[in-house]
């Protein structure tokens, strides 16, 4: 069963899904050890990461593409795609589609922006005419070549056009063949409860950090969520904005160690090097070295076992 098919399946069981953001092999891996059933790229922070830039439209399709890639291979885990636009017109996005589902991930994210977009949380958004994005949605459905790759509609309209415009691209993109709807920076339970009335089809909500309030989307519980009809939760900023906290208080530390010149051991900052090997999978590596290396190249590297006494 292909990572898509896996999705799809639960998808279809109706259980409630969160999918942790990712944006390199750390969080991708670490998202996987911690048990959660899927993941998501977020594709700021995939700019982020790549570009030391914010979110707005400068990362291209093959940068994306080809660290999707990466992501996807890394995990077992069903991996989800931040495709941004679409990368162009309609006929872009059979290609966008095409492109990304070759890279082995279970669905992309498709939005109405226009491009160059932004975060969906930054001021300053535009969106296409609905039936612009409406075709685009019909060529993300006519570029799969599996069914059960997801195709998932989002929509920035909330911010730019209101409540009501937001319910007619949400009936429009479901019509056109979108899988879930994606409303983007929801501003109430209400919204949320109208969204998912209107959708008829699965319906993702972002949450953002999870786990930290910020000015736009509120924090709301899973449970209540899970009731007012949602089926999937992500969290796209959670996982960088933990890493850059944790890089930042690291710094710090080593830069009282430059100023003291003491020597200190901060094991509750640092994970250890075997952690990350373990992390990375070192140990499967060394096992099909093992297998696939003659004896003597093997023993080059490693050293010969000892001798039994």
């Amino acid at each position: 069963m292909t990572k898509a098919q896996r999705y799809r399946e639960l998808l279809n069981s109706g259980e409630f899904i969160v999918s942790p953001g990712v944006y390199d092999g750390y969080s991708a891996r670490l998202v996987a050890a911690a048990g959660f059933r899927t993941a998501a790229t977020s594709g700021a922070a995939i700019a982020n990461a790549l570009l030391g830039l914010e979110d707005i439209g400068v990362m291209g399709l093959s940068e994306n593409v080809t660290h999707c890639r990466n992501l996807a291979r890394s995990v077992d885990i069903p991996l989800t795609c931040d495709a941004d636009t679409g990368y162009g017109n309609p006929v872009n996005v059979f290609h966008t589609v095409r492109q990304f589902e070759e890279a082995g991930v279970a669905g992309v994210n498709i939005e109405d922006q226009v491009s160059p977009k932004r975060c969906g949380h930054m001021p300053g958004k535009e969106v296409v005419p609905l039936a612009e994005m409406a075709k685009k949605i019909e060529a993300a459905c006519l570029a799969r070549r599996d069914d059960a790759f997801v195709i998932v509609a989002r929509t920035d309209a909330l911010a730019t056009e209101g409540l009501e415009a937001a319910l007619a691209r949400v009936r429009a993109y479901a019509a056109a063949g979108a899988d879930m709807i994606f409303p983007d920076a929801v501003r109430t339970e209400d919204d949320i409860a109208r969204i998912v009335d209107a959708a008829g089809v699965p319906v993702s909500i972002n949450m953002g950090f999870g786990i930290r309030e910020r000015p736009t989307t509120p924090l709301i519980p899973l449970p209540r969520l899970r009731a007012l009809g949602v089926r999937r939760i992500s969290l796209p900023r959670m996982l960088p904005a933990a890493a850059i906290k944790g890089m930042s208080q690291a710094l710090s530390v080593m830069q009282e160690v430059v100023a003291s010149g003491e020597t200190v051991n901060r094991t509750d900052l640092l994970v250890g090097i075997e952690d990350i090997w373990e992390l990375m999978g070192l140990q499967e590596a060394r096992a099909l070295e093992r297998r696939l290396l003659t004896t003597d190249s093997y023993d080059a590297k490693y050293g010969a076992p000892a001798a039994s006494a």
